[in-house]
């Protein structure tokens, strides 16, 4: 009878722990705003011990919070094992930002807590209460290693800590019982009869294969041509550009905010998708930089990594990485923005119809065989194919709560991979595209810089798809106007003294009014 419990990694999960080093981290975090609410103590703080208390109470719903990683002897494979010496005080952690308390504050800080390296004799994930931020608000800096998670089971997982209304209640959680974790020679024990078994389990991954494919032979075809694509690229490095290099320990960290109505009235309007739009804005932003760097854009081939979930509807709520990834040539030599979002619409239908991401879902199938060395090596080699990774996540799209305090914003702050400067996360978020900038300190020390490029390259887009509302007499001549001017929604909002405003002319598809991109935060 078996008198321990252990969980095996499965190969994609494993990738992500041995392409880390000292200076690459590989682990995927957020910073969260939220308004103080029930959370603010009569000091003006935050109370971190109820915080605290509120997270206790669902860890049994989260597993993988309370094990650690165990290496198997000889083979050096990882696995899960519960943590018999858990303690939530080693993770949750409540810290103060410095006067005044803004916004760059909270970077600076975020970017501290992003380079370092999480503690591998423990879980792999810590949460930072932040108190002391402007305007009767504090944050939660998460942070946790991608070998637990992926952006959907990251969704997933900020429904069971947060609420949709503005009532909780704190259950009392069952008592934590920790299971015995394998010796050494147990665990190898196990890999060893794994791969005598090894035989059987490859001729029953064989038939269910066939079982449920429905055109077997089409089925290999496109997975041999997905697998040819990611060969080729491997096989052709990522051109040399200022966003690449190596990678040191340090970071920035910056982030800004649109509005989703925006992106989804460009898709509408140019039959694409928001995924496309957020490439086409991407590739606007890198065209910029890249001039501003003295490099013409029109003489490299700048791709981006964007990754592509594979989870089943059956696999939600479940920890653990099930995503693949598309390689993406964005068309930075083209100087006209809807000629770049034209051909961006023409690459993901081509991605698509290939099914590229089956390449590396299949090579991951493969990997649950190999030895880690070489998953190793084959993890490198992939990464070095690409100029950047672009990662955009569905989020709720109703706003969420913590203890009664509204969640306003979130960050999204993906890894850097190797010789990669510059990483972007997006989550959609109640009405709101949240975009987060991760990059080396050294790399890209003018990273403000294409943040703001970001910004002119999504009103760019817009104002070519012809979204841009027309400017009254007022604005035109530089007067300033009150903010009561119609909604996005094309409702009409009151005046300071009550009087309704006439509703500015329509312009293409977008409702106009109070313009989408004034609320544009660069910071």
């Amino acid at each position: 009878m078996r008198k321990h419990s252990y969980e095996r990694l499965s190969a994609q999960d494993q990738s992500f722990l041995v392409m880390e080093n000292a200076s690459l981290h590989m682990h995927v975090g957020a910073t969260q705003i939220f308004e103080a609410g029930r959370l603010k103590t009569p000091d003006g703080g935050i109370n971190a011990a109820l915080y605290k208390r509120a997270i206790e109470s669902v860890l049994h719903r989260i597993p993988r919070y309370r094990q650690r990683v165990m290496w198997t002897p000889i083979e050096n494979q990882p696995v899960w094992v519960d943590d018999a010496a858990f303690n939530l005080d080693y993770h949750i952690r409540h810290t103060a930002l410095p006067h005044p308390g803004g916004e760059e504050e909270l970077k600076q800080l975020a970017a501290r807590i992003m380079a370092q390296q999480l503690d591998r004799a423990r879980p792999l994930w810590e949460m930072w209460v932040v108190e002391g931020l402007q305007g009767n608000r504090f944050a939660v800096i998460n942070k946790l290693h991608h070998s637990m998670i992926d952006g959907l089971a990251g969704m997933d997982l900020a429904h069971i800590t947060l609420s949709p209304t503005p009532d909780y209640e704190i259950h009392e959680s069952p008592r934590f019982v920790p299971h015995t974790a394998p010796s050494g020679w147990e665990l190898l024990r196990d890999a060893l009869l794994r791969r005598a078994s090894l035989p059987v389990q490859i001729a029953r991954g064989v038939r269910e294969f066939r079982r449920d494919a429905k055109d077997l032979r089409r089925e290999l075809l496109l997975r041999a041509q997905a697998i040819a694509d990611v060969i080729r690229y491997t096989a052709q490095p990522a051109p040399a550009t200022p966003l690449n290099g190596t990678v040191g320990p340090h970071r920035r960290i910056d982030w800004l905010s649109m509005p989703l109505a925006q992106f989804k009235a460009v898709s509408k309007a140019c039959d694409c998708t928001v995924n496309d739009v957020v490439l086409a804005t991407v590739a606007g932003a890198v065209r910029e930089f890249l001039m501003s760097r003295r490099v013409h854009p029109a003489e490299i081939d700048f791709r981006v990594s964007a990754p592509v979930s594979v989870r089943r509807e059956e696999e939600r709520g479940r920890l653990g990485n099930r995503v693949s990834s598309w390689i993406v040539e964005l068309p930075t030599g083209e100087m006209n923005p809807l000629t770049r979002l034209e051909a961006l619409k023409n690459a993901t239908k081509d991605l698509k119809a290939r099914q590229q991401a089956l390449g590396v879902e299949t090579m991951m199938a493969v990997a649950e065989w190999t030895p880690t060395v070489l998953l190793s090596l084959g993890m490198r080699a992939t990464s070095g194919a690409t100029n950047m990774i672009v990662t955009n996540v569905p989020g709720p799209r109703i706003p969420l709560h913590l203890l009664g305090a509204k969640l306003l914003e979130m960050y999204p702050v993906p890894p850097l991979l190797e010789r990669t400067g510059l990483a972007i996360g997006l989550i959609s978020y109640a009405g709101k595209m949240c975009w987060g900038f991760n990059a080396d300190y050294e790399l890209v020390p003018d990273l403000r810089t294409f943040v703001k490029m970001m910004g002119a390259s999504f009103k760019e887009l817009v104002k070519a798809v012809g979204l841009e509302p027309k400017r009254n007499r007022r604005e035109a001549a530089g007067q300033e106007v009150s903010d009561w001017r119609s909604g996005m929604d094309g409702s009409r909002a009151k005046g300071p003294v009550g009087r309704r405003r006439r509703k500015p002319p329509q312009r293409g598809r977008f409702a106009p009014g109070r313009h989408a991109l004034d609320h544009v935060r660069v910071y």
